[in-house]
C-alpha cells in the first residue's frame, strides 16, 4: 500500500516570534493548514510563505479553534502542532514509518513532549512526557471537546503512543508567561463561573499550595534546581489569581448591601 498522506494544523494569534520555527519543522507534511484568530502582528505574513491554507476564525475557546481547524484539513491523518512546538526530525521519522505499509496501529497517538522554561529543559514537574492529548491522530476518529482552555478530546477507536518528540517553547520571557497565564486564569475562572462553581476562601489558601506541592514535591520538579522551583511557585500563583477571578466573577453579579 502506498504511503499515506498526512496534514499538520496549527492554530495561532500574535505568534509571530515563534511560528517560523514551527512551520519550518513540518515543511515535510503534505499539508500545512493555519487557524489564526485575526492576529495583529506578521503572524499571518510569516505563515503565507508556507501555505496558502489560512483561515481566519474568531477565538471562542480552544476546543472549538481545533475542531474548526480539523475541518478545513484534507487527510485524514493529522498532525497537531502548536505555534509554540516544533516537530523533530525523528518524530517526522516515525510517522512516516507509521504511515507506510499496512499502516498504523492505532486510530490516535500521545507524542512526547519536551518543554522548555526561559530556554531551560524542564524534566520533571508533571513537563515530561506531558501527554495530555493525542497529537497524531485520524481526524474521522477523534475530536475535541468544547472547553474553552485545558480542552480534552473524545476517540472512538485505539489509542497508543510514539516515541519520537515534540519540542515545545512555550514562554521567551517572564512577560511572556505572565500574559498568557492572564489570559488563562480569566478563561479557566469564566468556565468555573458558568459551570455553578462559586468562590470559597480556602481556594486561595489550599488550591495553591496544592498546586505547589504536585509539581515540586509529588511531580519531582526540586530535581530541576531553581527552574522547578520557579515554576511550581509560579503555577501556585496562576492557580490563586484564577480563584480571585472566579472571586471577581461572583462579586460582580452578586448585588451588595452598603
Amino acid at each position: 500500500m502506498s504511503e499515506r498522506k498526512v496534514s499538520v494544523y496549527i492554530i495561532t494569534f500574535n505568534e509571530e516570534k515563534k511560528i517560523r520555527a514551527c512551520l519550518e519543522s513540518v515543511t515535510w507534511a503534505d499539508e500545512i493548514v493555519v487557524l489564526d484568530s485575526f492576529s495583529t502582528d506578521k503572524t499571518v505574513e510569516i505563515c503565507r510563505q508556507f501555505t496558502d491554507k489560512i483561515y481566519q476564525h474568531e477565538f471562542n475557546g480552544f476546543g472549538e479553534l481545533r475542531n474548526t481547524a480539523l475541518s478545513h484539513v484534507t487527510n485524514d491523518w493529522v498532525l497537531s502542532i502548536d505555534s509554540d512546538e516544533r516537530a523533530t526530525p525523528e518524530l517526522r521519522d516515525e510517522i512516516r514509518a507509521r504511515l507506510s505499509g499496512d499502516g498504523p496501529d492505532a486510530d490516535a497517538y500521545l507524542v512526547p513532549r519536551k518543554s522548555y522554561f526561559l530556554n531551560h529543559l524542564v524534566k520533571h514537574c508533571g513537563w515530561y512526557p506531558d501527554y495530555r492529548q493525542p497529537q497524531f491522530f485520524n481526524r474521522q476518529k477523534m475530536k475535541y471537546t468544547l472547553q474553552k482552555v485545558h480542552e480534552t478530546y473524545i476517540l472512538d477507536g485505539k489509542l497508543s503512543r510514539l516515541n519520537g518528540h515534540a519540542l515545545q517553547f512555550p514562554f521567551l520571557s517572564m512577560d511572556q508567561f505572565l500574559k498568557k497565564m492572564d489570559r488563562y486564569s480569566a478563561l479557566r475562572a469564566g468556565e468555573m463561573f458558568a459551570d455553578g462553581k462559586r468562590f470559597r476562601i480556602h481556594h486561595l489558601l489550599v488550591n495553591p499550595a496544592a498546586m505547589f506541592f504536585r509539581m515540586y514535591v509529588a511531580k519531582l520538579g526540586f530535581l530541576d534546581g531553581k527552574v522547578g522551583l520557579i515554576l511550581s511557585l509560579l503555577y501556585g500563583y496562576y492557580t490563586m489569581i484564577k480563584y480571585i477571578k472566579l472571586w471577581e466573577l461572583v462579586d460582580v453579579t452578586t448585588p451588595k448591601e452598603g
